[in-house]
């Protein structure tokens, strides 16, 4: 398990984390916010990723999000989220990640009068970032957020049809926003689960919780997980190094 363990930071508190994370063998996950990528220097992401590797730990990325959507019927939308993306290649050429974790940007509210355009135009979108990931030596993993079920993400991981596109889970926007169970996300989606995120909440709000704290039945995600996708990459999405603590040893309850 601590292998493929990993934790949550901002970039921009990465170097601050980092003693802590080496110390600690917690393999960062690093989220780049838009304001970040446009501010970055590159030789110190440079200098940041070289100490991480020679301290023998991996890396992830989770890509910008906010107002962003590859499948957007707006162009100039998908040629914003066009540009995030780029730079996150960029970035992940430095870093070399297992995995990038990527928003799909899709809910029922706004697309689903216009699911086929907006799946067409994803799709679209996502293939011409499949040589650049393949060649990087790493997976792109659209995560769930507002899916009510796995129908879109499957039809998205279906068409682009390459190694290097695959979906992470996260139980706690499942518990908040899917009308399905465990057994059938994972009965649809668990072959292409190559990450998962962990945190718990009560199904009324994103409250990022240490396992265990919330309403999430670990004893029934853990099997699941060990199931399907025995090799997933575990990222823990605590928000403060208290949580993330608490996880970590909330974590030995569930798993052997």
């Amino acid at each position: 398990m601590k292998n493929k363990l990993h934790a949550h930071v901002p970039y921009d508190r990465l170097a601050e984390h980092l003693e802590y994370a080496i110390a600690n063998r917690i393999n960062p996950e690093v989220f780049f916010s838009a304001d970040s990528l446009d501010h970055i220097v590159w030789e110190e992401l440079s200098s940041l990723s070289g100490a991480i590797h020679a301290a023998g730990l991996k890396t992830t990325i989770h890509a910008p999000f906010l107002d962003l959507n590859p499948g957007a019927l707006d162009p100039s939308i998908r040629a914003a989220s066009r540009h995030r993306i780029q730079q996150v290649m960029q970035a992940a050429g430095l870093l070399r990640p297992l995995a990038i974790v990527v928003h799909p940007g899709y809910d029922d509210l706004r697309y689903g009068g216009n699911r086929l355009e907006w799946l067409k135009n994803s799709i679209g979108f996502w293939l011409e970032f499949v040589p650049q990931a393949s060649e990087i030596g790493t997976i792109l993993a659209v995560e769930n957020i507002f899916e009510k079920e796995p129908s879109t993400i499957k039809a998205l991981l279906d068409a682009v049809d390459a190694p290097c596109f695959r979906h992470c889970f996260d139980v706690g926007h499942w518990n908040m926003f899917t009308n399905v169970t465990l057994d059938e996300w994972f009965s649809e989606l668990g072959g292409y689960i190559v990450e998962t995120h962990i945190h718990d909440n009560h199904g009324q709000c994103d409250e990022h919780l240490p396992v265990g704290e919330g309403a999430i039945s670990f004893r029934q995600f853990f099997p699941l997980l060990a199931r399907y996708a025995p090799d997933a990459i575990w990222t823990i999405e605590a928000h403060n190094t208290e949580h993330l603590q608490r996880a970590l040893k909330n974590i030995q309850n569930y798993i052997s």
